[in-house]
């Protein structure tokens, strides 16, 4: 069975719409969490995401803080700032509740972080079995004896270069994993965060990614 393994869209259409066509070739689509906020088309991406083949996903922190916006106090400012900007669009909120933190299938486990953080290639960590996380934005596949992590990268907030998409197909037969990466029309992110007046500080977050 090939899996595709995605994360970390956030809002951002014009991402998920360039990796769309890959995934729709494989026999099951997993997300890692967080397909809502910073961009501006969450509905957008829940409703297309849920189009893609056998469609799972587990909440994210980012699904967490719009059922809960009571912890937005506990957030940055710049995250705050594109909460506010994110959120006044948001209609779905029927399809992120209830959503599970954590997914066993195809003998592994899939959630969106370990201990609440961000790991990185380069974070030190250990456990066992075989894991899918998000959060961090970054792609990776780590392995210690009788553990493997991994990583897809982020569809819509690559941490390197947010210009490209980035995501994973697993082979749950030969256990090949293969990560993949994409350019889109971030030009058209950009514009759609102008015309809807999206603070300046969030603008420039994402320029210094590009």
């Amino acid at each position: 069975m090939k899996v595709g393994l995605i994360s970390d869209i956030h809002g951002n259409l014009p991402a998920l719409e360039a990796v769309v066509p890959r995934l729709r070739s494989v026999d099951q689509v997993l997300c890692l969490g967080d397909i809502v906020n910073y961009g501006p088309w969450n509905d957008e991406c829940l409703e297309l995401a849920h189009t893609l083949p056998r469609f799972q996903w587990v909440e994210g922190n980012h699904e967490t803080l719009f059922l809960h916006p009571d912890h937005l106090t506990q957030e940055i400012p710049l995250v705050q700032a594109f909460y506010h900007a994110s959120f006044r669009r948001f209609t779905r909120g029927d399809l992120i509740r209830n959503l599970p933190t954590t997914l066993d299938l195809h003998g592994a486990h899939f959630t969106h972080t370990l201990e609440g953080r961000k790991i990185y290639i380069n974070t030190e960590i250990s456990g066992s079995g075989q894991w899918f996380i998000g959060h961090s934005h970054q792609s990776y596949c780590r392995t210690q004896p009788g553990f493997r992590l991994v990583n897809p990268g982020s569809v819509g907030q690559n941490r390197a270069q947010i210009r490209y998409a980035e995501f994973a197909i697993w082979d749950t037969e030969s256990d090949a994993l293969e990560f993949v990466r994409t350019e889109y029309d971030f030009d058209r992110v950009i514009a759609e965060m102008r015309s809807l007046n999206y603070p300046e500080e969030c603008l420039r977050y994402y320029l210094s990614k590009s």
